[in-house]
C-alpha cells in the first residue's frame, strides 16, 4: 500500500499600492501588495487567506511592521 500526499501552496499578487514611508535600511520606496495564499490537497483548495505584504522597491527586502 502506497500513500501519496500532494499538497501545493500557491501565492497570487493581487495588486500593488505604493505604502507611505521609506525602507530603513536603503532609504527606498516601499510597496504594499495584498496577497492571495491557497493551499491545495490533490488539486480540491482547503485554505485560502489575503494578507498584505511590505516590500522595499530598491532593496526588495520584505518588510514586517512593528506595533
Amino acid at each position: 500500500m502506497c500513500l501519496v500526499f500532494v499538497c501545493d501552496e500557491d501565492e497570487r499578487v493581487l495588486s500593488r499600492q505604493v505604502a507611505p514611508g521609506a525602507c530603513p535600511y536603503c532609504g527606498g520606496m516601499i510597496q504594499a501588495m495584498d496577497v492571495e495564499s491557497q493551499w491545495r490537497f490533490c488539486f480540491l483548495p482547503l485554505y485560502w487567506k489575503t494578507k498584505r505584504k511590505f516590500y522595499c522597491s530598491v532593496c526588495a527586502r520584505r518588510l514586517v511592521l512593528q506595533y
